[in-house]
């Protein structure tokens, strides 16, 4: 927060960018230059008509003194100290250093932004070069034409005596296939480029399920149409959404949820969860107990609240026996991978080892910024798929930001990632391959 005690300090600096001698300001506001001195150097309080006469013979607003830089770039500046403690910065004098060179402060928070926008540009990329599906069909397709072409002019070239009719025959095999490199580097391109545009947002269909996600984000989670007593069908909705009709395995898997919505908005309606919350806080168990339902639907009914019931955004995080997200909603600061599984500490995957017991712990994401998120896990039986088969369970993890848990005192904080790829610890115990982050962020 600015401190109001270096307001001097602020009067110093817009004096001198003025071109104002100190007994000049001091004769316009009726004070001695030592008295302004004392102030300018912080050991004189100021405020009241003093601080509005100098004010307006600076020619700023009372508030520019009193208050100085904003307070989001002192927490950006604060966030680039605690990203870098090998460089020993002065983070007590941080509000001095922004109320007398406000230019070099924008400047190293515009830069450390800059850091931590291609540091989330690196960890997407390497997570989509890893797992994204249609990446890596594509550059089998490539791989595949290249070998065989390279196949059929090696015989070309090694075999001189080929008889005339196979060269033939290999000369339209060797045509064929450069006009398949030539198309599938041309989809492997214009899906890259679709992706690097706009950060992805307007990519071509990826797995059903991120589609799925991709049109929930846009409604921050809530349908407010299959809400209430005058809810419609599921049937009924999807048929005027497009997006989630344009393909039979999208439309499915978006029937599924959809109707799991439905019937969890029976259990639990949105209004009286919002004043529950309010009343008695955010306690999954406490809440579920009240509604009289299991601990899971409780948890996706607290991270799908309209953005008016909700104080602030709740992350949530399922994953089916194998351990594969199979839903992701993300909260700032706790970066979600976008293919496969996340990291193996998280709670989500304790809980899978005690099916039925939920569970609390403290996480603290990799990062620059330390921030701490108290996540609820639980791993619950999904169908039941007939005598004798095996039982299949879904594990469910909420996770709330610090300054909206309650997080108790006594519990440890257990330091996590969002997968071993993009993860910069690098003496992790459950770490499984090598991170593309290590040296370079």
């Amino acid at each position: 927060m600015p401190k109001s005690g270096l307001t001097g300090s602020r009067i110093r600096e817009k004096r001198i960018s003025n071109g104002m001698r100190q007994v000049k300001l001091a004769q316009k506001v009726g004070i001695s230059p030592a008295y302004l001195n004392l102030i300018e150097h912080n050991r004189r309080r100021i405020g009241g008509k003093l601080l509005v006469d100098l004010s307006r013979e600076l020619g700023v607003e009372p508030s520019a003194l009193s208050e100085g830089a904003e307070a989001a770039l002192l927490e950006v500046l604060s966030d680039a100290s605690a990203g870098m403690p090998a460089a020993k910065a002065e983070t007590p004098r941080v509000e001095e250093l922004a109320g007398r060179f406000p230019g070099w402060s924008a400047l190293i928070a515009a830069q450390y932004r800059r850091s931590m926008s291609l540091e989330r540009v690196v960890e997407a990329l390497g997570d989509r070069l890893t797992h994204d599906p249609q990446l890596a069909d594509s550059m089998h397709e490539v791989l595949s034409v290249v070998t065989a072409i390279h196949s059929t002019s090696a015989i070309l070239a090694e075999d001189g005596d080929l008889d005339p009719e196979w060269r033939t025959r290999f000369h339209r095999n060797l045509y064929e296939d450069s006009q398949r490199l030539a198309q599938s580097a041309q989809s492997l391109v214009a899906y890259l480029a679709a992706n690097d545009d706009d950060g992805g947002a307007n990519a071509p269909a990826g797995l059903p399920q991120e589609e799925l996600v991709g049109w929930l984000g846009a409604r921050n989670f809530h349908v407010s149409e299959l809400e209430g007593p005058n809810a419609v069908s599921v049937d009924a909705f999807l048929a005027r959404q497009d997006q989630l009709t344009s393909a039979a395995t999208t439309a499915s898997f978006a029937k599924t949820y959809l109707e799991r919505y439905r019937n969890d908005a029976r259990q639990v309606a949105q209004n009286p969860l919002a004043r529950a919350m309010k009343k008695e806080g955010v306690n999954p168990l406490a809440l579920a107990q009240g509604f009289g339902c299991d601990l899971a639907t409780i948890m996706r009914r607290i991270a799908c609240q309209p953005e008016e019931n909700a104080s602030s955004p709740f992350g949530l995080v399922v994953c089916d026996g194998s351990g594969a997200l199979t839903f992701k909603k993300a909260i700032e600061g706790f970066n979600l991978p976008g293919y496969g599984a996340g990291c193996p500490l998280w709670p989500l995957y304790q809980a899978m080892l005690r099916p039925m017991s939920p569970i609390r712990a403290v996480v603290e994401p990799s990062g620059h910024r330390a921030r701490r998120y108290l996540t609820y896990a639980v791993s619950q039986p999904s169908i039941m798929t007939g005598f004798d088969m095996p039982q299949l369970f879904e594990t469910t993890m909420l996770i709330l930001p610090d300054d909206r848990a309650d997080i108790p005192p006594d519990l440890p904080v257990l330091p996590v990632g969002a997968s071993c790829r993009t993860c910069p610890r690098i003496d992790c115990d459950a770490r499984r391959e090598p991170s593309i982050l290590t040296n370079g962020f």
